[in-house]
């Protein structure tokens, strides 16, 4: 299931290859919220190849999902997705930098290794929607960190 919208070459093939593969792939250029939504409930990965993106919050809408973002690393995304490591098996989605097909690939493989190990899979799940990005706790962080540069300039 694809649903967005980016440039027009895209359109084109996605829609293409949605003829082509009839009842397994479905395309729709635009956006609806609702189907959005069930989209981000029903899916198990979160593809977000932007080319730039300022905040994002499709990936947050994912991941308290627990549907497991692989997206580019740029702007919100780097900042709000935790790239996962195998060793410690931590992190909240996957990441890649190039803006090629050939790391978007690596990185979507690298997301499907560990999708067939289920208890590495459900722990990422696990880690996605615990991730707390409210207002509450943001609020909260400024302040400490406001409060925290005041008594350094005090102690000047």
């Amino acid at each position: 299931m694809i649903l967005g919208r980016g440039d027009e070459i895209f359109h084109r093939r996605l829609s293409s290859a949605s003829e082509k593969y009839k009842g397994r792939l479905h395309v729709k250029i635009g956006f609806e919220d609702s189907l959005a939504h069930k989209i981000y409930a029903g899916a198990d990965i979160f593809l977000m190849p932007s080319r730039y993106e300022p905040c994002g919050i499709g990936q947050l809408i994912a991941m308290r999902y627990g549907t497991i973002p692989v997206a580019r690393r740029t702007g919100g995304l780097a900042d709000t997705i935790s790239d996962y490591r195998s060793l410690e098996s931590e992190g909240t989605g996957f990441l890649f930098s190039d803006y090629t097909v050939d790391a978007l690939q690596c990185c979507l493989k690298r997301a499907l290794c560990v999708y067939v190990n289920k208890a590495r899979w459900k722990k990422l799940i696990r880690s996605a929607m615990k991730m707390n990005f409210s207002w509450p706790d943001s609020a909260k962080r400024y302040i400490e960190l406001y409060n925290k540069v005041a008594r350094m300039k005090m102690k000047r």
